[in-house]
């Protein structure tokens, strides 16, 4: 008898293969092709609070060993995703992840305020749509010159600070590869009263058209992800599993049983796939059964044999 459950502040995964943010949508598109209820969680579609039309021109582009995006956080808004989504997502068996970004802090704690004040309205009902907040400190913060709230530590000290402050869901936060010192951040993030952290976004990457003789993407510079990633961020989530006590969601170009194996040795509690998504559209699905075979093969009865080994 095999055991893949665990858990984060409380919020119970029967498994630890959860879809990133950015990759799955809010899960009604995968769901018309498979039961993703087999999955222990989804991350939906980063959320700011109000509706952004997300960038202009090319958005995607192919590399050897991954993607390139530039979609620029293209959403519906806190409200509407509430309004919209929510219902939805009260009935799905998994779960289910809120990924909030912001331009300044002020839109953080907003956004967060309202989640958390639809959650509590659910509650009472005895409903419940959102288990936890993912926040992605990777946006630019316009005060600062758009330089990404997540590079500067003392920076990302006040937003996770006051949006910690604002919600008393189970939160994490999503940290960027170009952070100055990524093991710092996932350490303040723990000081700060964080339930977790979640690693690594994208790296930034760029690609140039040379028949027009720029870049591809209109905003220069596009997010990379995919394969090619995957030996940095494994290196970085273990360097952060060796540095705080709280859990790690572990991401960064995950397309195999074999990758979420490494992932987990490394110490992470759960761990994401994303651009793989976009390669084979029933990944969930296969992965939750390539685990559960490795486990079996390997007379593992839970994940908590191997977490952390190394």
């Amino acid at each position: 008898m095999i055991d893949t459950s665990c858990s984060i502040a409380g919020v119970a995964f029967k498994n630890p293969i959860v879809m990133a943010s950015g990759t799955f949508g809010f899960g009604k598109e995968y769901g018309a092709l498979y039961d993703i209820n087999k999955l222990g969680g989804l991350s939906g579609k980063g959320l700011t609070l109000h509706l952004k039309a997300g960038n202009d021109g090319i958005r995607v582009a192919e590399t050897a060993s991954g993607m390139l995006n530039s979609v620029g956080l293209e959403n519906p808004g806190v409200a509407a995703f509430l309004q919209e989504e929510c219902p939805r997502w009260e009935s799905l068996d998994l779960a289910r992840i809120a990924n909030l970004g912001g331009n300044t802090i002020e839109e953080y704690v907003e956004g967060a305020r309202l989640i958390d004040e639809d959650a509590a309205w659910r509650a009472q009902a005895g409903r419940q749509a959102v288990d936890m907040i993912e926040l992605n400190i990777s946006c630019p913060n316009v005060k600062a010159g758009g330089m990404a709230y997540g590079i500067n530590t003392e920076i990302a000290r006040e937003v996770v600070r006051q949006v910690r402050g604002a919600t008393t869901l189970p939160l994490v936060v999503k940290l960027s590869p170009n952070a100055e010192d990524i093991v710092g951040m996932a350490v303040m993030c723990q000081e700060e009263g964080a339930d977790g952290v979640s690693l690594i976004n994208t790296f930034s990457a760029m690609k140039i058209d040379i028949y027009k003789r720029r870049s591809m993407f209109d905003n220069l510079y596009a997010g990379l992800s995919g394969p090619a990633i995957k030996p940095i961020a494994l290196r970085m989530v273990h360097q952060v599993c060796r540095a705080v006590t709280f859990p790690v969601m572990g991401m960064g170009g995950i397309s195999s049983t074999e990758d979420i194996i490494e992932f987990i040795m490394a110490g992470a509690t759960v761990i994401q796939v994303g651009t793989h998504n976009f390669v084979q559209m029933r990944a969930g699905e296969q992965l939750v059964a390539g685990l559960e075979a490795f486990m079996e093969q390997e007379g593992i009865s839970s994940l908590d044999e191997i977490r952390g080994i190394l």
